[in-house]
């Protein structure tokens, strides 16, 4: 980074503290056990409930509250960058906050009103307050004709204009008359704002989970994404040992994804593995958005995980679209990063609209995508390799109680996971490269290398 920048002087951190008394909703009603993933699915669904009400946008005070009850639940630093600060090719933006937004017809009645749903209000909207015709009113009225109930979700974060989103069935039912418009928002000088959680391992060498946490009253665009982070990063610190150093975060989309990587090239460049996390409380089935590289660690870890779930999934390959992995994986950067959802972003007509409520997600399926997101870690934390203590030949496994006692019959999976293991333990091959070429779940082949790690039949290839 160029010392012109002077990025650090721009900016400031803090942790946030535990809050002085507990909340009322999802910060203190975490299962006790940090696995279980219909529990777990059920919290991830308070969380979000508590969060989708909040005013969130790309920066501001509802960005800041957000993550602020994240803190509640997992140990997170905040960082501020100031408005104009050059990041790369962009340019920090002016923060934006909003008191209230409304269209009142000419009896004062409210037809459109920032209290009743947070979509209300394209973001970013500049000030406005005066009375005009419906005439005059209609070009800055955004709505989703093909689904008439439905309230779109637009934004006008680097054009400054104003609008408001309401559904079809209520523009149709808008008399001709006057209409008195009111924004009170402000657009200044200020700060970007992201949060971030650092778990040590005893590896510096990174697993990057990110999450965009920047939309206001998306469930499965957004809050899915932060709830499936939380989960994983609470599951993660009950561990007494990690392999691998995590860091979890919670950035406004596109722009705070490119001014970390222009605060923090160096941690860039320590991540080993990465995943972007959205889109993953609906009923689809998991999906998984390969990295640039197409063939990383993190690839084929996932679709190890998936192959052997035993549910229907999806790997898609690259494109330079869709949501920050795309900054992550810019050339420049490359790294290994890829996106894990269920239903892709613009997959479901839901997408981007007031339809992508609380009940488009269920406890069931964030529980599930909890699960299958820790059996990637699974997957990093125990993929290694490993040399044969007896290359010549099979070792004798029934003498050390590792091979069933009566032959002839078909060799149960585990046996062969064993097998598998010892023919592929030359040092130049890692369990996950033998549980490919074995067709077998990581998991079987982790448990053989442990009990022909005991037998003092393998070693690591690096010890």
């Amino acid at each position: 980074m160029s010392s012109s920048m002077r990025l650090a002087d721009l900016a400031v951190a803090a942790a946030i503290p535990a809050p002085a008394t507990p909340s009322e909703a999802a910060s203190t009603a975490w299962p006790s056990d940090p696995m279980n993933s219909l529990t777990v699915g059920e919290a991830m669904h308070r969380l979000a409930r508590e969060l989708y009400p909040l005013r969130r946008s790309l920066t501001g005070d509802g960005f800041r509250e957000t993550v602020g009850r994240v803190g509640q639940l997992i140990p997170l630093t905040v960082t501020e960058t100031r408005t104009g600060t050059q990041v790369f090719d962009w340019t920090v933006p002016q923060e934006w906050n909003i008191r209230e937004a409304w269209v009142a017809n000419a009896q004062g009645k409210r037809v459109i009103d920032l209290e009743y749903s947070t979509l209300h209000v394209v973001q970013y909207s500049v000030p406005v307050r005066q009375r005009m015709s419906l005439a005059a009113l209609r070009p800055h009225l955004h709505t989703l004709p093909d689904h008439p109930d439905w309230v779109p979700y637009r934004t006008s974060y680097y054009h400054e204009t104003w609008g408001f989103c309401l559904s079809q069935r209520t523009l149709d039912a808008l008399p001709d008359g006057e209409y008195d418009v009111c924004i009170d928002s402000t657009l200044a000088p200020g700060n970007l704002t992201y949060a971030e959680c650092e778990l040590p391992g005893d590896d510096p060498q990174e697993v990057l989970l990110s999450c965009h946490s920047c939309h206001p009253a998306l469930a499965n665009d957004n809050l899915s994404g932060i709830a499936l982070a939380v989960a994983v990063t609470r599951a993660l610190l009950q561990r007494t040992r990690r392999r691998w150093t995590y860091r979890v975060l919670f950035i406004p989309g596109t722009i705070g994804s490119i001014t970390w990587l222009a605060r923090n090239t160096a941690a860039a460049r320590r991540v080993q593995h990465g995943l972007v996390l959205a889109c993953a409380g609906d009923r689809g089935k998991l999906t998984y958005k390969r990295s640039r590289r197409g063939n990383a660690a993190i690839d084929r870890a996932v679709e190890q995980v998936f192959r052997h779930a035993g549910a229907p999934y999806e790997i898609l390959d690259f494109s330079p679209y869709g949501y920050d992995e795309r900054q992550y994986c810019s050339p420049g950067f490359d790294m290994p990063v890829g996106c894990f959802m269920r239903t892709p972003n613009g997959r479901y007509p839901e997408y981007h609209t007031s339809a992508d409520n609380l009940e488009f997600i269920t406890p069931a399926h964030l529980g599930d995508s909890f699960a299958r997101l820790m059996d990637v870690v699974q997957v990093l934390e125990g993929d290694r390799m490993y040399a044969s203590n007896n290359p010549y030949c099979e070792p004798q496994l029934g003498t050390r109680g590792l091979y069933r006692t009566t032959g002839g019959t078909h060799v149960p999976g585990y046996e062969m996971a064993m097998l598998w293991v010892l023919n592929q333990s030359d040092g130049s091959r890692s369990l996950l490269d033998i549980a490919e070429r074995a067709a077998l779940p990581f998991a079987l082949i982790r448990r053989a290398a442990d009990d022909l790690l005991a037998a003092g039949l393998i070693r690591e290839a690096d010890a």
